[in-house]
Formats: structure tokens, sequence, C-alpha cells
């Protein structure tokens, strides 16, 4: 079991990726768009807090936030995740997921809300070459 997760840095514009297995994969099954989690579970010091907002499922299929339970269902949609109309009222039905993360899930995108005393960039240094 294992989830690929993006951290995105609001203060400075920059999005890490992390693959994340195991014990620390297992604490997020269950865990819903919205949800603040502690830095450990994704290897990053106590001090680090993130925000679960998104991610996508093993088809490519989005996770909305406004679904309840860990679902796929076929919505009628005219914007917002999952879909982008090229002009302005029209709707379209798309397949999407809910937003409780299970082990469907391959990708989970995140934010940080509560930095830590070392920037995230000195955790990330191998991948910015």
């Amino acid at each position: 079991m294992e989830f690929k997760v993006v951290i995105s840095d609001p203060s400075t514009g920059r999005a890490y990726q992390k693959v994340v297995s195991g014990a620390n994969a297992n604490k997020l099954i269950g865990k819903e768009v919205g949800d603040v989690i502690n830095g450990t579970i994704v290897e990053l010091p106590p001090d680090y807090e993130l925000q679960i907002t998104g991610g996508s499922d093993k088809d490519g299929f989005p996770i909305r936030p406004d679904i309840p339970g860990p679902v796929r269902k076929r919505i009628l949609l005219s914007g917002g995740v999952g879909y982008r109309p090229k002009e302005k009222g029209i709707r379209k039905k798309k397949m999407v997921r809910g937003r409780v993360i299970t082990r469907d899930i391959v990708q989970i995108n995140m934010k940080v809300v509560k930095h830590g005393k070392v920037p995230l960039g000195e955790y990330f240094k191998s991948q910015q070459e």
C-alpha cells in the first residue's frame, strides 16, 4: 500500500513529491479532503501540519470535496474539480470520486498549513536538482 503525496508550499509556490508507504499510508486511509494531519505521516518533522486538498484514484478520476463517502459517481458538473467548461453555462456528466481516502487512491494532494522551523526545501533537496 503506497500513496504518491504532492505537498504544496503556499509561501514559496513550490510543490514537492513524496511516496508514502507502510504504516504511514494506512494512517491516511479514512481521512477526508479538508482534514489537517501531522507532518510525521509524510516523514516531515512534527511541527509541520498539512491539509488534504484533493487527489485522484487509480483510474485518474479526481476527488471532489463535495461528494460524501469513498464512492465513484457520475454527476452533472458545471465547473470546479473534474470539469472546466469551454463556455459559460455548459454542463456535462463526469465521473468523480468521493472525498474519503481509500486503497483505490493513488495520489493525494496536500498543502502546508503550519510551517516548521526548517524550510520545506531542506527536506527535498535531492528532488530540486
